[in-house]
């Protein structure tokens, strides 16, 4: 009987997971506004402003507990150290590329993301890939060879967030404990270096908390909230929807992100890039009806 609930899509989990990709879909808008600011100092104050929404959420659903166990278990406390560190990564290389004008790599990376993750289960995992997913990669790949021949250079913004994220995912998995739980114990990790930079930026003179305009004040706390409320929200919408769905809905994000360079940044959309973003659509459409016939199949 639970095996039928979880496999079945509810109303309140598709307006969970439709609600947190929507949010992640207008983040760069916010980014853009912390453009002048470093990525470290934003960062730094994603953290710090997670940690209290994060913990309201924990101690309001009674997960307490689980927390306590994580950090007096040192295995739990050395792979939630390797997610807090890939997740910063992940930000840093995002951060950056919303204010240096790369929006359209970013949404490139994430694009690329959903087939790095099938890649991974098949290196790491021993997981087999049906004939479309081998299809679906190896156009994905093609793409990157023409972005790759086209700038004289590998995507790195793309492939970086793309990589981060595919291996965040992966021990994120094997993180015996909730997500919510997951999300707080990685912001905890990181809060006494987050903590370090704030109190050097405001020695040295160049952070923009307080000091700086009252806008940037505001921007930086609401770090939190555009940090943590997404990811808590779809945290507890996957567990309500099948992953066949969960598949279909992760390309909401990227496809946002796509159009708010393209029409609000006004990123150029080059001959390389004609190219390669339909390679991946076309990668990403081969992948959703395999994925799709599986999940039928079941």
């Amino acid at each position: 009987m639970n095996t039928a609930v979880k496999n079945e899509d509810s109303l309140r989990g598709l307006g969970f997971a439709l609600t947190a990709y929507v949010l992640w879909g207008f983040l760069p808008i916010f980014m853009k506004a912390l453009a002048h600011i470093s990525p470290a100092e934003v960062i730094a104050h994603r953290v710090i402003w997670s940690l209290p929404i994060a913990g309201v959420v924990l101690w309001a659903t009674g997960r307490t507990g689980d927390l306590m166990v994580a950090l007096r278990t040192p295995k739990m406390l050395l792979m939630g150290a390797a997610t807090a560190a890939l997740i910063t990564i992940n930000w840093g290389i995002d951060v950056w590329a919303i204010g240096a004008g790369h929006a359209l790599d970013a949404a490139l990376g994430y694009y690329i993301n959903p087939l790095f993750s099938v890649f991974l289960g098949a290196m790491l995992l021993g997981e087999k890939l049906s004939l479309s997913q081998k299809w679906a990669i190896a156009l994905a790949a093609l793409a990157v060879i023409v972005l790759t021949l086209e700038a004289g250079k590998l995507p790195l913004v793309a492939l970086g967030l793309t990589i981060s994220w595919g291996a965040y995912a992966y021990l994120k998995k094997s993180l015996p404990i909730g997500p919510n739980q997951g999300f707080f114990l990685e912001i905890l990790i990181l809060t006494p270096f987050a903590l370090g930079y704030i109190l050097w930026a405001e020695i040295t003179g160049t952070s923009h908390f307080i000091a700086g305009s009252t806008s940037d004040t505001v921007l930086l706390l609401c770090c939190g909230l555009v940090t943590a409320v997404p990811l808590m929200i779809y945290a507890n919408g996957a567990k309500l929807l099948r992953l066949s769905t969960i598949g279909i809905l992760q390309y909401i994000a990227p496809t946002m992100i796509f159009l708010t360079a393209v029409f609000v940044f006004g990123e150029p959309f080059g001959t390389a890039r004609m190219i390669a973003f339909p390679m991946i659509w076309a990668a990403l459409v081969i992948y959703t009806a395999s994925m799709l016939r599986q999940a039928r199949g079941r």
